[in-house]
C-alpha cells in the first residue's frame, strides 16, 4: 500500500544485488512511494547479480561503481543529479563485506590486509560517499542519508568478526558527519541497526541460522524482516523525520533492550560439538 511518502523525491540506492538484499526491498518501496531513483553497485555485482531486472522493473538507471573509489562515486552523484533532474533527497548505503569472514579467519587470527578491505568497503565507503556528495552539493536541503548497521557495533557476537569493527566505525561516521552536514546544509545522517537478516552477505556469517533463531526468541516482537526494514528506511527518507539525525536507530523487535527471555533461556541449553575443532577445543572466534 502506497502513502506517497516520497512523492517528487530523488534517491540513490547503493547495494542492491538480488531480491534477498535489503537495498532491493528499499528500492522497490521507494518507487512505490513516488520516488525516482538510480541504483549503484560494483561492476562485478552488476554483472553477476540481478540488478538489471530490478532496473527494468523500476525504470531506474544502474550506475556501476566501486564505493571505495572516490572517482566512481563522483560519477554516480553527478550523473544521478542529471538523470533524475535535480538534487538528491535520499541515499541508502547498504554495503558490507569481510574477506576475513569469507575465508573463515577468526578474530584472533585476522589477515590485516583483509581487515583493511573490510573497513574500507563496509565503513570508509560511507564517509567517501557523504564527502563526495557534500563537495558536489548534490544533496537537497533536509535530505536523508541512511546506512544499515548491526548491534554487533556495541556488543560482541560470535562469528561477526571484524564486521563489528566496521559497523562501529560506520556509526561514528554518521555522528561526526551528521553534525557538519546538518549544521551547514540541514542534511540528516542516521544508521539503522537491523535484526540479523538473511541476505547474500549475511549468509557468510558463521552460525547465522543460530544467530537468527536466538535473536527471534530474544526479541519481544521477533526479528524485523527485510521488507519491514525497507518500510523503516522509507520513513527515514520522508519528511516525517526532518529533525532526526546522528542517531543509531534500532530496528530489531526489541532485541537490543533485552537481557534474557524465557523462550531463549528454555531453548539454549544444548551442546557445543559443532563449534569445536578436530581436537575437541571450542573455537570462540
Amino acid at each position: 500500500m502506497s502513502y506517497n511518502l516520497l512523492k517528487g523525491k530523488r534517491g540513490i540506492i547503493f547495494g542492491a544485488l538480488n531480491d534477498l538484499s535489503i537495498a532491493w526491498k528499499v528500492a522497490e518501496r521507494a518507487v512505490e512511494e513516488g520516488a525516482v531513483i538510480t541504483l549503484s553497485n560494483t561492476p562485478v555485482a552488476v554483472r553477476m547479480g540481478d540488478v538489471k531486472s530490478l532496473s527494468e522493473k523500476l525504470n531506474a538507471e544502474v550506475l556501476p561503481a566501486d564505493a571505495t573509489n572516490v572517482e566512481d562515486l563522483e560519477v554516480v552523484f553527478s550523473q544521478s543529479v542529471e538523470i533524475l533532474g535535480g538534487k538528491i533527497d535520499f541515499v541508502l548505503h547498504s554495503i558490507g563485506m569481510s574477506p576475513n569472514v569469507r575465508k573463515k579467519n577468526t578474530y584472533d587470527n585476522l589477515d590485516y590486509d583483509f581487515l583493511s578491505k573490510t573497513i574500507d568497503i563496509s565503513a570508509i565507503s560511507f564517509h567517501k560517499m557523504i564527502q563526495t556528495a557534500k563537495k558536489q552539493d548534490a544533496i537537497a536541503e533536509y535530505g536523508s542519508i541512511v546506512a544499515l548497521s548491526y548491534v554487533a557495533a556495541q556488543r560482541t557476537f560470535f562469528g561477526y568478526n571484524d564486521m563489528a569493527d566496521a559497523k562501529s566505525l560506520l556509526e561514528s561516521i554518521a555522528r561526526s558527519f551528521g553534525y557538519i552536514y546538518g549544521r551547514e546544509k540541514n542534511v540528516r545522517i542516521n544508521t539503522i541497526s537491523q535484526s540479523p537478516t538473511i541476505t547474500t552477505a549475511g549468509s557468510g556469517i558463521k552460525g547465522m541460522d543460530h544467530l537468527m533463531d536466538f535473536s527471534d526468541k530474544m526479541s519481544p516482537l521477533g526479528n524485523a524482516s527485510a521488507d519491514e526494514c525497507a518500510d523503516y528506511c522509507i520513513m527515514m527518507f520522508s519528511d516525517f523525520t526532518r529533525k532526526v539525525t546522528m542517531q543509531n536507530l534500532y530496528h530489531d523487535g526489541g532485541f537490543s533492550s533485552m537481557g534474557m527471555s524465557l523462550r531463549a533461556m528454555n531453548q539454549y541449553s544444548k551442546g557445543m560439538d559443532e563449534f569445536t575443532d578436530e581436537n575437541g577445543n571450542i573455537i570462540y572466534g
